[in-house]
């Protein structure tokens, strides 16, 4: 099979921009919008879209869209092959272009200079089709099916996705117009997503946990012509919907057979069968009329406050931002050594697809797939099998493993606990001196080399992180503790830090550039500013770069409040830098919590000094917003059913042990929650008193606290897909809590007056 990289001539001198200069202003463009006037701030609603990369991201909330005409499903008999434009309105020339657009069909002006080593403007078929030629029988992809594994090399891998898109082509798929993807990480998962892209259309990841109405918002948004599902349950949301969706033509079913024959739904075989002996010049006429300021993506935002924002990512965009990040973290070639990664994490998020399909597309490595109860406890087993070189994990991951570890921890015998520790405070204290000394000036003592034989090659080897030299963590934030933890481990977790927005990463810690709890420096080619700092240096996270979306789709509005008009893409985020260029994430402006004396408390670190305080502790969400004073809700760590992923009554080991040392027998949750148990109540509060005492200010104390009698989940709605707190569900799901303790003044606990009545 050959393999060739079309390209148009206009994709030889790509129109670029320099990162403007101070009092320069940059005008943008979009659907009726090159007039419109840009905010120098950014407004009430703005950067809702801080996505799943950010560590201030909003927490996702189903919204459902408007009703849409209903229309029949139907597919034609002929096959459409659309190259042209969409019903939209004319894109300027290139000497018009901007740095901003809104149209599905827009094209924007590079940000090219200064953006690095990888400065190519590439369409992402050119970078497939040279990563299938120079890759081509390295194993791509692989997945268990029962007992037997499965494979695809990058030359089928390629071939796949070209089938697709004829398939695609064949059922209607219109230019600009999205192909929706709905389900668990799988091979199909992403020769749909590539496979849309190279027929011109818009790859559409769909959330998992999308109610059908929300599926509706985005498959109408982006003007969906198919969908595709994973199973029969993923199915029937569809369904539901498909007479509010008027331009969807075909639905596509990926795992298990069909359980029903209806008009203009496939099983994946029959799919990809459709186009297979289509010639290729339809297809090729398409991709050689492709651009890399073009779009090719869409990631859609949570929409907590407002409706989901569609995030429009060019095919430059994802081209340059894996080849940057390859570079920036060192991922070797794969005619030197394939990098692994698992694949796991929601590909809804533009974290997963970063990570999983197009740096490990673009260094050829390979791509494991995990069984869809990843989460529920089988991925450990996958790690184990796969051995990783790389990892990807978003704290609720890591915590999870440190509280598996905790468990096992305490039940080994004396001698074993002794060793442990010593190790463990060998290997923090070792590795904290490599941190501040850097790697190569610090000494390794022979104490460390001894620790590491005797505890963290088996640590790693049982969490099968043997082969893995880089354990990053992003999405949320994360506990001091937790990184404190995996330090004394010899298992730094890298903190990356990005948004749906910047395509994903804009700062990434590096063995040679690590600091804990900094989220590292910018990607060679970006650029980082802090918008009106206060007096600590703390300010608005702003980028620049190749990275910076081009706009949200139909949303011109929206997207001046994002990018202002010097170009800048306001994150929404609060953040410094120190004395090195380390960038650590301070707060986020929509979080911050403005109490009724017009006090400004970040949550974040109050939060996360309490669970370091009360390691009995799961969540904790402060309260305050307009309100005289702070409270907290509280949660236990208790443990999880592995089937649905809620949470249960019993508490952990490690929490039944940790309550055994104050003095408390308690088992479950039940025994805790509402004050029930005097010592536990007691620690907390103690606890909280320690924290109180480091405040800031009398304003910043917590003064009322309560635990909660069932801990935060995914299926409870309190965390999203990356475990991140949705505070606004939250705040309306345990509204009458909140409103007690605000019925009469605080009253400090003290020894006079030390808790209520049991």
């Amino acid at each position: 099979m050959q393999l060739t990289a079309c390209e148009s001539s206009a994709m030889s001198e790509p129109v670029v921009v320099e990162p403007p200069k101070a009092g320069e202003a940059l005008q943008s463009c979009g659907a009726g919008d090159s007039s419109a006037s840009l905010d120098d701030g950014i407004g009430d609603t703005a950067n809702e879209s801080s996505e799943e990369e950010s560590t201030g991201e909003k927490e996702e909330e189903v919204a459902a869209g408007d009703a849409a005409a209903a229309a029949a499903l139907q597919i034609s008999d002929t096959p459409q092959v659309n190259a042209q434009r969409p019903d939209s309105l004319s894109v300027p020339p290139s000497s018009e272009l901007r740095l901003w657009t809104t149209q599905r069909d827009g094209e924007v002006k590079l940000r090219v200079e200064g953006s690095g080593e990888a400065a190519d403007a590439l369409t992402v078929n050119q970078m497939f089709a040279a990563a299938a030629d120079r890759f081509s029988d390295f194993t791509a992809l692989k997945w268990r099916e029962g007992e037997q594994q499965k494979c695809l090399t990058y030359k089928q891998y390629y071939q796949d996705c070209r089938t697709a898109a004829k398939s695609f082509l064949k059922l209607g798929l219109e230019r600009f117009h999205g192909v929706g993807i709905l389900g668990f990480n799988s091979a199909e998962w992403f020769i749909a997503d590539i496979g849309a892209i190279l027929a011109g259309g818009l790859a559409v990841g769909i959330y998992t946990t999308n109610s059908p109405e929300a599926c509706h918002y985005v498959a109408e948004n982006s003007k969906t012509n198919i969908i595709v599902v994973e199973n029969h349950k993923q199915l029937q949301k569809i369904l539901q919907i498909e007479d509010k969706l008027p331009h969807l033509k075909a639905i596509i079913q990926y795992k298990d057979a069909l359980k029903e024959k209806r008009p203009n739904l496939y099983s994946w075989a029959e799919f990809m069968e459709l186009g297979r002996n289509d010639p290729d010049g339809p297809l090729d006429a398409i991709i050689s009329s492709q651009k890399p300021n073009q779009c090719c993506t869409l990631i859609y935002t949570s929409g907590t406050t407002g409706q989901p924002k569609g995030v429009m990512l060019s095919h430059d965009n994802i081209t340059w931002t894996a080849a940057a990040t390859g570079l920036h973290v060192e991922l070797k070639d794969s005619l030197q050594f394939q990098e692994r990664v698992v694949s796991y994490l929601p590909l809804s998020h533009i974290a997963a697809q970063m990570v999983d399909i197009w740096i490990t597309m673009k260094v050829g490595g390979l791509t494991y797939f995990a069984q869809p109860d990843a989460l529920k406890g089988s991925l450990v087993n996958t790690m184990k099998e796969t051995r990783p070189t790389a990892f990807m994990g978003v704290p609720r991951v890591w915590e999870k493993m440190q509280e598996k570890m905790k468990s096992v921890g305490a039940k080994s015998s004396t001698v074993q606990r002794k060793v442990a520790a010593w190790a463990k405070d060998v290997g923090l204290q070792t590795n904290l001196t490599k941190m501040n000394q850097s790697v190569a000036a610090a000494r390794t003592p022979f104490s460390y080399q001894v620790a590491k034989k005797l505890v963290f090659k088996k640590v790693r080897k049982a969490l099968g992180l043997d082969r893995c030299t880089k354990c990053f963590t992003g999405a949320a934030p994360i506990t001091k503790d937790t990184l404190e933890f995996f330090l004394s481990l010899n298992i730094p977790l890298y903190e990356l830090y990005g948004m749906s927005e910047s395509t994903g990463p804009h700062t990434i810690s590096t063995p040679e550039a690590f600091k804990l709890t900094s989220c590292g420096k910018e990607i060679s080619g970006c650029k980082t500013r802090l918008h009106s700092p206060d007096n600590e240096g703390n300010g608005e996270i702003c980028f620049w770069g190749r990275h910076v979306f081009m706009g949200y789709l139909d949303m011109p509005d929206k997207t001046q409040e994002a990018i202002d008009e010097d170009g800048w893409l306001h994150s929404g985020d609060l953040g410094k830098h120190d004395e090195n260029g380390f960038l650590f994430i301070t707060g986020r402006i929509k979080e911050m919590i403005i109490t009724a004396g017009g006090e400004n408390v970040p949550p974040i670190p109050i939060e996360d000094a309490v669970k370091e305080a009360v390691p009995l502790i799961s969540n904790a969400m402060l309260i305050g917003d307009k309100r005289k004073f702070l409270t907290m809700l509280l949660t236990i760590k208790c443990q999880v059913n592995a089937e649905t992923g809620d949470p249960e009554d019993e508490l952990t080991p490690e929490a039944v042990e940790l309550c055994r040392k104050l003095g408390s027998n308690a088992t479950r949750v039940s025994d805790i929650a509402g004050g029930r148990d005097r010592a536990v109540h007691t620690a907390i509060q103690e606890g909280i008193n320690r924290v109180n005492e480091n405040a800031t200010s009398n304003a910043q104390r917590i003064q009322k606290w309560i635990i909660l009698e069932r801990d935060f989940s995914v299926g409870g709605g309190e965390l999203g897909p990356t475990m991140k707190l949705k505070r606004p569900v939250v705040l309306k799901m345990y509204r009458e809590q909140i409103d007690n303790f605000y019925k009469e003044t605080p009253t400090p606990t003290t020894q006079e007056n030390p808790l209520p009545p049991k």
